[in-house]
């Protein structure tokens, strides 16, 4: 059995529902990267990175191209985040990397990315539906995944809001693709987003260096 064959084979039956090691895994890692994001700490990003390539297999299994290329986005967004946040650490008072609010002109970039992001690449699965079965969900998902990281890498609290209206779209259609544990750590994507997003925006009313983006 190759490696990605036993990724793909089944690691238990839960309330009729059938998981995968590879759902199993990426998700279980990715809720690790969302902890250390919320901590601020540096091994979000390959944490983030391993779970990119692990759910690869899992979204390819279910033949969610929309999932698959959402996955080499967080890989590719992953290694560009790590160096934001290498070159922004010691920016808080407290060594680590500072967080503020996005400026209105930020949020308008953001916002207007992912439209024009779900537009484009929603357009592109409904014209090739075998590219994904659900076009307009995937393309959220996969688009508003690629927003959220890169308010992440830029330090913005919007990172939070973003993941939020992910998770919104994200649950049942990880539910209704088979993929079961996704579904379910998008549940728990929820309670962290809120605490996360808490602490961050706790940390915008501390006196400290300002994080305007480092350097692209």
């Amino acid at each position: 059995m190759s490696a990605l064959d036993w990724l793909n084979s089944e690691a238990f039956t839960a309330f009729g529902q059938r998981i995968i090691w590879s759902d199993l895994l990426g998700n279980t890692i990715g809720l690790a990267a969302l902890a250390l994001g919320w901590r601020r700490s540096l091994w979000t990003w390959p944490a983030q990175l391993l779970s990119g390539v692990v759910l690869v297999a899992a979204y390819a299994s279910a033949h969610l191209s929309g999932g698959v290329g959402k996955q080499l986005l967080v890989i590719t967004v992953a290694l560009w985040g790590w160096r934001q946040w290498r070159l922004g650490r010691g920016q808080a008072q407290d060594g680590s990397v500072a967080v503020r609010f996005a400026t209105w002109r930020e949020r308008g970039f953001l916002v207007a990315g992912a439209v024009a992001g779900t537009l484009a690449v929603g357009g592109l699965f409904t014209l090739y539906p075998s590219l994904s079965w659900s076009p307009w969900a995937d393309a959220y998902i996969f688009v508003g995944t690629l927003v959220a990281m890169v308010a992440q890498a830029r330090g913005l609290v919007e990172f939070w809001f973003a993941w939020l209206l992910v998770d919104v779209v994200g649950v049942p259609l990880a539910f209704g693709s088979g993929l079961a544990f996704s579904g379910l750590v998008y549940v728990v994507y929820f309670a962290l987003v809120l605490w996360g997003m808490r602490d961050w925006w706790l940390r915008t009313r501390t006196p400290a260096k300002a994080l305007e983006g480092a350097p692209a």
